[in-house]
């Protein structure tokens, strides 16, 4: 019902409570409501308004703009609900709020009834008299609760009993979309963190009050219908937060590190594909740092060289760990290379070194190639280095057993002719020699294959007498290793070198079934006692460079072969056919020994071999994956120990030619 309005107290001026209504230090508004065709409340009018509430609003006494064409930011903050209920339900309302829209910053608190047709309403602003304890921290609490919205980081607070979310801010929330979480305990609305342990921590802050610090730790995060889940990292704190100098729960503030975690662990898998790329590597690589080169990196090559273990050597300044080597030129020539960034080629270069229990003069091959840091700055020196010292022997003892030969061509003239044509011999031995020496330490592509020739060569050339002298033998069998160990390198890079000229071979269209049957004759010998299976009329032509197709062929139907089990006769098949999409799917399977799964994931890596009952260089098929992923193709494997293996190579379709994709005309 609507409040009865006394008359008049008798004996006052009728201009009583116009007066009043000016020297009210609250606002005073009567509002006239607005109704759609349904006869709801959608607005209201202002009929009046008093000096003071003019004064807080900085409106006239009779605005031509409704409330809400005013005030809209009303509508979401509820003050225009509260108006219009007062208004339907008749009944005295009051309202408390901060109103912080439509360029507001109000502390209001409103008195609102029913007066005849209209709204009565009386109200106060906070900003116009002073706040109380109460108000100001409510508006200091509203003013974190805007900036905790707001901002990016991830925070919210949980109380106990059972860790409940009293808030979490729209960041946090959108962690967990579609999920509540205010109201509830953490096993409730996050089951993920006790089934990750990140439950516990909380209880230990709860308990000693003690903040936790966790940097680029996992969550694991379930993912939408049908997606995986996903795991991301945070930085975050737990940290116990008091209410009346007791412990009441602990708060979350978080930042989502994911982006970083991953670039750090990609960089640290970098870092240490390199690292075991140079503990593997047959050439000693070392890195110095500083003026004072202090031994960042040393590889196990180099170590023994050295005669040091890794342990002696990292971190430590190189002329302390080699003070035998101070004062033999080392210095300046690093010194240079620091100073100007020019890099330093050495060859055959000697030098003394304390090693083994003794002093030894070394030979040395060497690169120092200036390192600059990320600015250019040049901070260090990386050396790569091969030790000489058996060739350069070697090359000493060739020559002095020349010497020898062109002595006793002297005094035994009646073998001149034939002695003279051993020392011709030896002299161009001697030449080639020095040029596979040359270019071995400079490249690592020198004719080995030459200087083997040519050694045996030199066997057959001495007199018995030469051969049975003391000493001759021994060499003879010492350069015959060092030849041996070389050429397993020279392979290896060989085989390296036709890897990179495959990448550069123009596609033809190949007859599969004829190279089959040319491999079939490399292979005779393995094939002895084995049955291969050939199916090729699903493809029968294939358009690639066919140096490549039969590099992969080969190397497939080879290990096949090689890699047999004993408990049974080999049997290989091969087959051809195309796919829907165009592509060509060639397969080789056979019943060998088998890999596990964990040999299945090194099996094509640069030098891995699995086997080491049969010999191979270990890079046949990482040159097979490499032409085949380089033609846009794929190779997979299937295998189990003691059943056999499959190889499935997937190669693109042809790429047709202009003239076969324009229109006719």
């Amino acid at each position: 019902m609507t409040p009865r309005v006394e008359s008049q107290p008798p004996g006052l001026p009728a201009s009583f409570l116009p007066a009043l209504l000016q020297l009210l230090p609250n606002g005073v508004m009567y509002y006239l409501p607005a109704y759609d065709a349904a006869g709801t409340v959608v607005d209201f009018r202002i009929a009046y308004l008093n000096p003071s509430a003019q004064r807080m609003l900085g409106l006239p006494a009779e605005p031509t703009a409704t409330y809400l064409q005013l005030w809209p930011g009303t509508a979401a903050s509820g003050a225009f609900a509260f108006h219009r209920d007062a208004f339907n339900s008749s009944q005295p309302a009051r309202l408390d709020e901060f109103y912080q829209a439509d360029g507001h910053d109000l502390c209001i608190r409103a008195h609102a009834c029913r007066l005849e047709g209209g709204l009565l309403v009386s109200f106060t602003d906070a900003a116009d008299q002073p706040r109380t304890a109460v108000e100001e921290a409510l508006r200091q609490r509203q003013a974190f609760h805007d900036i905790f919205e707001q901002t990016p980081a991830l925070i919210a607070l949980l109380r106990q009993p059972g860790h409940r979310f009293e808030y979490a801010n729209a960041a946090y929330q959108a962690l967990f979309p579609g999920r509540q979480l205010v109201g509830l305990d953490l096993a409730a609305a996050v089951p993920e963190l006790y089934a990750q342990g990140y439950v516990q921590v909380m209880d230990q802050v709860y308990r000693t009050g003690e903040t936790f610090v966790g940097e680029e730790l996992p969550f694991v995060l379930p993912g939408a219908a049908g997606e995986a889940p996903r795991t991301r990292y945070f930085n975050f704190t737990y940290q116990a937060y008091r209410e009346s100098g007791a412990i009441a729960g602990v708060s979350i503030f978080a930042f989502d590190a994911t982006e970083q975690a991953l670039a750090r662990q990609e960089r640290e898998t970098h870092r240490q594909q390199l690292h075991d790329l140079f503990e593997k590597a047959p050439v000693a690589i070392a890195i110095f740092r500083g003026p004072r080169y202090v031994i960042e990196l040393a590889n196990p090559a180099v170590c023994a060289i050295w005669g040091r273990t890794p342990a002696q050597a990292l971190h430590t300044p190189l002329f302390e760990l080699l003070p035998e080597a101070a004062g033999q030129g080392f210095e300046a020539l690093l010194d240079g290379v620091m100073a100007t960034g020019v890099p330093y080629l050495a060859h055959e270069l000697p030098s003394v070194i304390d090693r083994h229990g003794r002093r030894d003069t070394v030979y040395w091959n060497f690169l120092y190639e200036p390192l600059p840091d990320a600015s250019g700055a040049i901070t260090g020196v990386t050396v790569v280095a091969t030790e000489v010292t058996e060739q350069v022997r070697a090359r000493q003892q060739v020559e002095t057993l020349n010497r020898d030969l062109a002595t006793a061509n002297t005094h035994l003239h009646s073998r001149n002719t034939e002695l003279g044509h051993s020392n011709h011999e030896l002299t161009r031995t001697n030449v080639n020699l020095d040029t596979f020496i040359y270019t071995a330490s400079h490249d690592l592509r020198a004719p080995i294959t030459n200087l083997e020739g040519l050694l045996h060569a030199l066997c057959e050339e001495l007199p018995a007498a030469v051969q049975q002298a003391d000493g001759v033998p021994p060499l003879l069998d010492r350069m015959q290793l060092s030849v041996d160990r070389f050429k397993l390198t020279i392979a290896q890079l060989t085989d390296l070198t036709k890897l990179q000229r495959a990448d550069q071979q123009p596609a033809e269209t190949v007859d599969l079934a004829t190279l089959v049957a040319d491999i079939r004759l490399d292979l005779e010998q393995q094939l002895t006692d084995a049955r291969l299976t050939v199916d090729v009329a699903g493809c029968p032509n294939i358009s690639f460079a066919p140096k490549n197709l039969r590099s992969i062929v080969y190397n497939l139907l080879s290990n096949a072969l090689k890699y047999r089990s004993p408990d049974r006769p080999p049997q290989v098949r091969l087959r051809c056919r195309s796919a829907a999409d165009g592509t060509v799917v060639l397969d080789v399977r056979d019943n060998g020994l088998g890999l596990t799964v964990a040999q299945q994931s090194q099996l094509f890596g640069l030098f891995r071999r699995l086997h080491d009952h049969v010999e191979g260089s270990g890079i046949g098929l990482f040159m097979v994956k490499r032409i085949v992923e380089n033609a846009g193709g794929a190779i997979a494997v299937q295998s189990a120990p003691g059943v056999g293996t499959t190889f499935t190579i997937t190669l693109p379709a042809p790429v047709p030619a202009a003239a076969e994709v324009l229109p006719a005309l």
